[in-house]
This record gives C-alpha cells, sequence and structure tokens, in this order.
C-alpha cells in the first residue's frame, strides 16, 4: 500500500522592520501534523482550526504581526483578512475574540484600512466601507503615518457592535483570517 499526503510547509520569519519572510515547502510520503508546535492549537493548515460559522469559516490566529502581515498570512491559506458584512457576523466575531482576549489590548486586525487614500475606508476586496462614526478616525498621536488599518475586539459583554478601531498598520496584533466553507458532505 502506497500513501502520500501532500502538504504546504508555511514559515513565516519576522524582521525588525516589520516584514515577513515566507519560505515554502512541497513535500510527499510525509504525514502533516495538525497543531501549531508552539500553543498547542490546530494549525491553520487544518480544517480543524477554522471556525465555521454560516457560509465562511475563519481562523482566529495565534500570533500578533503587523496588518500586512497578518493579510500575507491570511492568503497563505486560501483565505484573507474578515470582512464584516453584517450586524450578525460582527456579534459572532466579537463574541469569538472576547473569548480568546486576555487584555484590552489583545485585539484582532480585519481586512478595513484607508492606506491607499486617506479617510476612503475599503474592505480588502476593494469594497467601501458603508457605515461609520466615530472611528476609525486616523489619530496622528502614536505614529505621524497615521492610523491606517482596523481592529477589533473588547473585553467584558458584548454591548456596542461599532467597536472597530484604527491603529498604526506597524502594531503587533493577532488576526481573523476568512475564507468561504467547504460544502459539507
Amino acid at each position: 500500500l502506497h500513501t502520500s499526503v501532500l502538504y504546504s510547509l508555511s514559515i513565516f520569519i519576522m524582521k525588525d522592520d516589520n516584514e515577513a519572510l515566507t519560505l515554502n515547502s512541497k513535500r510527499s510520503k510525509t504525514l502533516i501534523l495538525c497543531c501549531d508546535l508552539f500553543t498547542d492549537k490546530p494549525s491553520p493548515v487544518c480544517d480543524e482550526a477554522w471556525e465555521r460559522h454560516g457560509e465562511k469559516q475563519y481562523y482566529f490566529s495565534t500570533f500578533k504581526s503587523s496588518w500586512n502581515i497578518g493579510r500575507r498570512f491570511c492568503k497563505e491559506f486560501g483565505a484573507d483578512l474578515v470582512k464584516i458584512d453584517s450586524e450578525e457576523e460582527q456579534r459572532f466575531l466579537l463574541n469569538k475574540v472576547k473569548d480568546i482576549m486576555t487584555k484590552d489590548e489583545d485585539k484582532f486586525w480585519i481586512g478595513l484600512t484607508d492606506s491607499k487614500t486617506e479617510g476612503k475606508w475599503v474592505w480588502v476586496d476593494g469594497s467601501p466601507l458603508k457605515k461609520r462614526n466615530m472611528e476609525p478616525d486616523n489619530w496622528t498621536g502614536e505614529d505621524p503615518d497615521g492610523e491606517d488599518c482596523v481592529r477589533m475586539g473588547e473585553l467584558g459583554p458584548v454591548t456596542k457592535l461599532n467597536r472597530w478601531l484604527d491603529k498604526t498598520c506597524k502594531m503587533a496584533q493577532r488576526s481573523i483570517c476568512e475564507k468561504p466553507a467547504k460544502r459539507r458532505q
């Protein structure tokens, strides 16, 4: 009996300038380990690591990185940073990140940015943000380039759904990856 398992191994090496080097390797006749070696949680290469909700599935990263590296990480798995399409999806995500967060600054990058045109907030798929309250506001107190990337998360009960906060894209945060859910068989 001959069994061949094909896998893709992605290693992200952080450099001081917040860039990542991605090394991809394909091998056969190797069994894939469906576990993150640092956290004992399922690896994003395995379906168990993705949480299904409706027609989408989500991966909540276990490491912190800049917005750009978080997005690149998601793309390695056929996903992108999350685009929030409904109040119901927002409520689901807020409840999930609340359960994962250990402190108030332990927030998650989402796929919303105004890095191309200041003040024009767009999702990673190019669609514009339809409704906006006080945030995102592009405060320049921490970074003279402003705050061009959006994160979410709040400890405690979920009372407000408009909990998106812009921050410098260089800030290390966790990320929420999103991709279409696989059809159930």
